[in-house]
């Protein structure tokens, strides 16, 4: 059995990830979140699709020691860690002269200084495992958009960080990959979904896709990966 972690998994895409690699029956995930209550009941919803495969750990991701003692409490528990998926994100949309200094800072400390703590306290144990990280960033990485300020530079810069990291861990046998999804039919930021979204990408795609990446060759690297709905709304 091989173990992940996946921060932000109790919904949305960290959870699709989760129940994907669940289905393929050699993994057992460790999900990260804030909410207790929306923890738990990812974890209910995922031991009953694999009962005694999943933990659930309430977890901040810009707090480094939150990270090092999930992740050590992971390996204690599994024997090691073997993918970490960098999936906590958060987003705030507003013209420049109307985001708060505060919004700003929350964008950037959980999509980008988030994820490098979530790499810094993973990487002890994917160095022995010669383990695999994904990150989550977004089309938003490279195409900038109007009252997208605070988020385009977060995953403009969580797209440059994980092309680094990539060039940085291979040495260890570490192999790096970004996802850059377009339009997903998540409730991310507040959205509900209040029309047909069956056009979007599912979150059950990208977790497929994740699942598919795990049994590429070890000496084949996909490094970064743009995802868009095949046809437009």
């Amino acid at each position: 059995m091989k173990t992940a972690v996946i921060t932000g998994g109790s919904k949305g895409i960290g959870f699709g990830i989760a129940e994907a690699l669940l289905r393929e029956g050699d993994w057992i995930v460790a999900i990260t979140g804030r909410n207790k209550s929306v923890l738990d009941n990812a974890l209910k919803q995922l031991e009953t699709l694999a009962p005694g495969k999943s933990v659930a750990f309430v977890c901040d991701v810009r707090n480094l020691s939150d990270q090092e003692s999930c992740v050590r409490q992971v390996a204690e528990r599994f024997g090691s860690v073997d993918l970490l998926v960098a999936n906590a994100g958060v987003g705030h949309f507003a013209p420049v002269e109307s985001l708060s200094a505060e919004q700003w800072q929350e964008t950037i400390d959980i999509n980008l200084t988030g994820v490098f703590f979530s790499v810094k306290a993973s990487l002890p144990e994917l160095i022995k495992s010669k383990g695999y990280i994904i990150t989550i960033s977004s089309l938003a990485g490279t195409n900038f958009f109007a009252n997208g300020s605070a988020y385009n530079a977060s995953k403009f810069g969580l797209t440059g960080f994980t092309q680094a990291a990539m060039l940085d861990l291979r040495k260890y046998g570490i192999r790096v990959t970004t996802i850059m999804p377009g339009s997903v039919a998540t409730d991310f930021s507040g959205n509900t979904h209040t029309s047909d979204e069956s056009w979007k990408i599912q979150i059950e795609d990208i977790g497929q896709m994740v699942a598919d990446l795990m049994k590429i060759n070890a000496r084949t690297l996909p490094s970064k990966i743009e995802v868009r709905p095949s046809m437009p709304k």
